[in-house]
């Protein structure tokens, strides 16, 4: 990643954390668009990966999938939901920080990377629109999307053998 990409990325994610709002992922899979706004796939493959981001995006993971179960039983109380947050931010530190994508993957990575400091804002308490629990669930969404556009091997979010 170029130093001007690398400070561009810096800004946005800092003006996502610090508005706590962040670029809505179109789930949509829209594969002809190539729009700011928009995920779409490689030419219909998955955008390659570094080790940082890997690393960056596996540790946000293992910090998330302990707390499924109280985060969806909405029993997660307010201090661990302030703990995944800043879990969530180191790791986004980190990977802006580290991570040498071409710039069109660079590009993807920027919307993932938007909307995991929108969820981290809202499991700070910081986004009036959006509670705790809706900022983890944000989280898991984006963690989702990641490993549908992204070549991470062998990502999965599931927590046992049993799930899909």
């Amino acid at each position: 990643m170029s130093n001007q990409t690398c400070n561009w990325l810096i800004i946005a994610t800092t003006l996502a954390l610090s508005i706590g709002s962040a670029v809505a992922i179109d789930h949509a899979h829209d594969l002809g668009g190539h729009g700011a706004t928009t995920l779409t796939l490689n030419n219909g493959t998955k955008w390659p990966t570094d080790a940082p981001l890997r690393q960056g995006m596996t540790s946000i993971k293992a910090a998330l999938l302990p707390q499924l179960p109280a985060i969806h039983e909405n029993r997660l109380k307010a201090s661990q939901y302030l703990l995944l947050a800043k879990q969530t931010n180191t790791q986004i530190g980190f990977m802006v920080t580290n991570c040498k994508l071409s710039p069109d993957a660079d590009a993807q990575l920027h919307l993932i990377i938007a909307d995991l400091g929108g969820a981290a804002e809202a499991m700070a308490g910081n986004d009036q629109k959006m509670s705790r629990q809706e900022g983890a669930m944000r989280l898991q969404h984006a963690l989702k999307i990641y490993g549908e556009f992204f070549d991470h091997p062998d990502w999965s979010l599931s927590t046992s053998v049993h799930e899909h």
